[in-house]
């Protein structure tokens, strides 16, 4: 009787034949804008997945990228996602196939029928197109053709791993009379030779992709208005507080974070790529007389710029799932118009109460109009650092609302809704706090024993600085402590604006051995920072700062 493949052979051919459909699916999204389709699976999987799954994984991954010391989390996390990402249609592939070659092992049919192949394919691919209609609209081509392309990838690779199936079955039948060692040594060849053919269009796919990535860039604006660039100190000589009386410690972070080194945090694996040329941003509602939705102004980013008299700030910026001392926290120049004042321009529904603000990676919030009257700060920002946002950040458009963390405050914005009664944003929906209102913080950022000092008394001291944030409420107080004595309390260095962090410095006059140090500040209202350890999820995390030193 001849040997049939069976069902782990199945997962292997089945997820080998994906790896060229991912280069081929990648070469087509740079070549015609078709789907990648790794990134269909991975949204689906991302927007739908149950409860509070998403966040815990984000939890565990990014307690992960600390306590192992791979790097900056955001950064790490990312290339974690990536990977993820190209893994989920290997991993489908790895489960068809296992199915397939079940069910064709069971099956008395004819080895050289195509048709089981087919049908794989179109299975497969009805499965992902569902996915791909149930994830917001991105770009490129339209559905029909999409999943068109969609079916045509799955339906070769069904056929492939049919193809295979087919011939292992036919192999293992002629070498049955030779023995188990030779059909061994033919099945092997021939996988080999599967595995290289693989590895070929894969390569190819890939490298035409990667060719075609790199010269195909998105116009957004100019980068440069023929400026010089200041270096770091000329910047903050420049700065508001430039004649503060306390310096920041040797070591502290600069008060200004570089553009490049801003935090990204997002559910995008790959950015959205929106042009300038085009764009244009509607106000709509379906507070109508019949339900339907309507359009009730529409306005150009260029509009935006230059209709609007433009304010600009030092903002600090946190990422609700950034932990204790964690590096999810930036401070850069904003620059944008007012929402009241754009919204003076706009028709707005009687009966509405709410602002739905949605985003080209398939993001979502909502922001109370009543807030948005109440505060002037409120911008719907076009620049960071005097440069038109990059794509990674959020171009074209990116909202600022101050005192909250950045799930609430949506970047790549394609839309805006007029809407009776609050609802639920993307990260409330998957249980993350409602408010999202930043928790006071305080980091220890050095412990500069290398710029160790004498005192008026001849006592070594060595400085000691960091950072302390409470969003728009401001920072009244830091106190330091050694060794559990008593709060000290600490210089405190005026911020550059209402909304950033503060820079804090402690002279510690130390003696030799292994000590403790720990931090805590006070907002603006003199409220003292939650000093109970707490997890990020879902509100912030809380705590207080403390770094072991030998001295």
């Amino acid at each position: 009787m001849t040997q049939k493949p069976g069902v782990l052979m199945g997962a292997f051919v089945g997820g080998l034949l994906m790896i060229p459909v991912t280069a081929v699916s990648f070469l087509g999204q740079q070549l015609a804008g078709f789907p990648f389709i790794p990134s269909i699976l991975f949204g689906f999987g991302r927007d739908y997945a149950p409860g509070e799954l998403v966040p815990r994984i984000i939890g565990v991954m990014s307690n992960t990228i600390i306590n192992l010391n791979l790097g900056r989390v955001d950064v790490v996390a990312k290339q974690v996602e990536y990977g993820l990402e190209l893994t989920t249609l290997i991993v489908l592939g790895i489960i068809a196939g296992a199915i397939f070659f079940f069910l064709r092992r069971r099956a008395d049919a004819d080895p050289s029928d195509s048709m089981p192949g087919a049908i794989l394919g179109i299975v497969v691919a009805a499965l992902v197109i569902v996915m791909m209609l149930a994830l917001p609209e991105p770009g490129g081509v339209g559905g029909l053709v999409a999943s068109l392309w969609i079916v045509i990838l799955f339906v070769l690779w069904g056929l492939a791993v049919n193809w295979v199936y087919n011939t292992l079955v036919s192999r293992a039948a002629e070498a049955q009379t030779a023995g188990a060692n030779a059909q061994a040594l033919n099945r092997r060849q021939f996988l080999v030779q599967v595995g290289a053919a693989t590895a070929t269009v894969t390569v190819i796919g890939a490298g035409l992709g990667a060719l075609l990535n790199r010269g195909d860039t998105v116009t957004t604006e100019p980068l440069s208005d023929g400026q010089p660039e200041m270096t770091p100190s000329a910047e903050m000589a420049s700065l508001p507080n430039a004649d503060d009386p306390v310096e920041p410690a040797p070591g502290t972070r600069p008060e200004v974070t570089a553009l490049e080194d801003h935090y990204r945090i997002d559910i995008a694996t790959r950015p959205p790529e929106i042009a300038a040329e085009g764009y244009t941003l509607p106000f709509m509602t379906a507070l109508t007389e019949d339900g339907s939705m309507r359009t009730v102004a529409e306005m150009t980013l260029d509009h935006i710029r230059s209709s609007y008299d433009p304010v600009q700030d030092y903002i600090t910026m946190s990422c609700i799932s950034n932990t204790v001392a964690g590096d999810l926290i930036s401070t850069i120049k904003w620059t944008g118009a007012r929402m009241q004042q754009i919204l003076a321009d706009v028709e707005i529904p009687a009966n509405a109460t709410h602002l739905k603000i949605t985003a080209a990676d398939g993001f979502d919030e909502t922001v109370a109009l009543d807030l948005i009257n109440a505060d002037e700060r409120i911008m719907l920002a076009y620049e960071w650092e005097d440069q038109p946002l990059t794509v990674e950040h959020g171009f074209p458009l990116r909202i600022h609302i101050p005192d909250l963390y950045g799930m609430k405050q949506p970047k790549w914005i394609t839309g805006m809704e007029f809407i009776q009664g609050d609802q639920d944003g993307y990260w409330v929906r998957r249980g993350w706090d409602k408010e999202a209102r930043a928790r006071a913080t305080s980091v220890i950022d050095t412990v500069a024993t290398s710029a160790m000092t004498t005192n008026e008394d001849g006592q070594p001291v060595i400085p000691v600085g960091g950072i302390a944030w409470a969003g728009a409420r401001g920072i009244s107080k830091v106190e330091v402590r050694v060794d559990e004595g008593e709060w000290v309390e600490a210089g405190l260095r005026a911020p550059i604006s209402d909304r950033t962090w503060y820079l804090w410095r402690f002279d510690w006059q130390f003696t030799e051995g292994a000590h403790t140090l720990e931090v805590r500040c006070y907002d603006g209202d003199e409220t003292m920072q939650i000093e109970q350890p707490a997890g990020t999820y879902p509100s912030g995390a809380t705590g207080v700062h403390s770094v072991r030193v030998n001295a």
